[in-house]
């Protein structure tokens, strides 16, 4: 009997991944490179990490996770140790403040981008590995620190395109929010699975609303598909004190402070974050940054178990429709917040830090919604071949383009068919095609074919106007690179 062949490989990315191909990549190069120069405006350095740490260093700090490989792709090597991929760009640099604090300024000031990976359910336009974009300042106590980088964060949305009124950072401070739990019965070490879960749920009350909130306050909640998410366990009266919480926003920032002063009480812990958040706002005020851009809103809380204090996020307020056809509001685009606690785990020390992570998938998409980004890239310039013994002239006239400093290429497929050469002009979405069949030779010139002129033409005009607007010259061969700047409006 014949032995089977061996079974092909699927071509197919995995479950929850995804390629991005030329265009996707130079926008978001291009995005990338304007938020870092805000960054760098405000006086912080790049770093760059290893895609891998070790579990241990990650620590357990993503919601919704009950195991400590959970969440994350991790595997054992062969010293027995566990690693696993980044799952954001903060705990990375916790470990390196730690490594190196001997070495760094403090405080530190970083920025990195990269992707990140999260082993979760995958959905729509949720994918486990994504970019992010993120600022920290380390080592400073200052709320100073955490109004900078609210400020910064504002600068970086109208610097990439969305308007100011498109968008707004909120701040909020999980001291407050402490001072209510413990206003509500839920301090102390032997609450902490509760806290957990009455963080979570307020985090999601954009999306669940008050009843959802509500019910994974109580026993639980069971969602659309059937599944149960286990609630927090709290009696009425205690879910209406947090749900307090979520309702203080006023229209004054003056206004909601004196609501939270209110619902913590007594609480020296709340009392003291609602001081911070009073003096976030005093500071962006004096740099003018108005309720126009940085609001104070309780109903912020971020979901990951690390942060200690301030919490920020950026909201896009515009509208766009959903899959369904619905109006709905684009959402958030960053977060952060003050994490003092992480790098004390490698330290034993109180090390101060705080910092936002700017989600880029999401501000690329809310760019295309406002229309702020050109999809339509020009390819590069397609030499096209009409004799294949003079690939030797045609190579000499790309490299003369290329040193002008214009992208361009020579076709490298089988030249034996010129129509399939201007196809794959069409698909590069060449602004022009150079070609030189041997009467031009002789003649010493070239032919420059106007791609998107001839597109257009073809698409709107009348015959009489294509006669008058030739959507191909013939130039000088010792002119090539003129005609072609002139070609392209340069």
């Amino acid at each position: 009997m014949a032995d089977k062949p061996p079974r092909r490989p699927r071509a197919e990315t995995p479950k929850g991944f995804r390629d991005y191909f030329g265009a996707e990549v130079t926008e978001r190069k291009a995005m990338l490179d304007r938020i870092a120069g805000v960054y760098h405006r405000y006086g912080f350095d790049p770093l760059e990490t290893s895609a891998v740490e070790t579990v241990e260093a990650l620590g357990k700090f993503l919601p919704d996770v009950d195991r400590p490989n959970e969440g994350v792709f991790a595997w054992q090597d062969e010293d027995a140790d566990w690693l696993a991929l980044r799952y954001d760009l903060t705990a990375p640099l916790a470990r390196v403040a730690a490594q190196y604090r001997n070495d760094l300024p403090s405080p530190y000031r970083r920025y990195a981008m990269g992707p990140v990976w999260r082993n979760e359910k995958p959905g729509p336009g949720r994918f486990r590995q994504f970019y992010q974009c993120d600022a920290d300042t380390v080592g400073s106590a200052s709320v100073a620190a955490d109004a900078e980088i609210c400020a910064m964060l504002a600068d970086t949305l109208e610097e990439v395109g969305i308007p100011r009124g498109d968008y707004v950072v909120k701040v909020n401070n999980r001291k407050v929010l402490n001072g209510v739990m413990e206003v509500a019965g839920l301090a102390g070490d032997d609450k902490e699975t509760e806290r957990g879960i009455v963080l979570r749920a307020i985090d999601k009350i954009d999306r669940l609303g008050p009843d959802g909130v509500r019910a994974l306050l109580g026993e639980g909640r069971k969602d659309e598909s059937g599944d149960f998410t286990k609630g927090a366990g709290l009696s009425a009266e205690q879910a209406e004190v947090v749900m307090g919480f979520t309702t203080a926003k006023r229209e004054a920032g003056a206004a909601t402070v004196a609501r939270l002063r209110e619902l913590v009480g007594g609480s020296s812990i709340g009392v003291e974050g609602v001081d911070e958040l009073e003096a976030i706002a005093a500071l962006l005020e004096a740099q003018g940054y108005g309720p126009d851009r940085i609001v104070l809103d309780p109903g912020v809380v971020r979901g990951l178990g690390y942060y200690t204090g301030p919490v920020y996020e950026a909201e896009l307020t515009f509208q766009i429709t959903d899959e369904k056809g619905r109006p709905r509001n684009f959402g958030s685009v960053a977060g952060g917040g003050r994490y003092d606690g992480l790098v004390k785990r490698f330290t034993g020390q109180d090390v101060p830090a705080t910092g936002v992570s700017i989600g880029v998938d999401r501000l690329l998409a809310a760019l295309r919604a406002k229309g702020r980004i050109e999809t339509e890239a020009a390819g590069p310039l397609v030499v096209t071949v009409m004799d294949r013994d003079r690939m030797a002239d045609y190579m000499a006239m790309v490299g003369e383009l290329r040193s002008a400093g214009i992208r361009a290429e020579v076709y490298l497929g089988n030249p034996k068919n010129f129509g399939n050469q201007l196809k794959y002009a069409d698909k590069r979405q060449s602004p022009i095609a150079v070609i030189q069949g041997g009467n031009e030779a002789e003649k010493g010139t070239v032919i420059l074919k106007d791609l998107i002129l001839g597109a257009k033409i073809a698409e709107s005009a009348t015959l009489e106007e294509w006669k008058d607007r030739p959507a191909q010259v013939e130039v000088p061969r010792g002119d090539l690179v003129v005609a072609v700047r002139k070609m392209l409006g340069q």
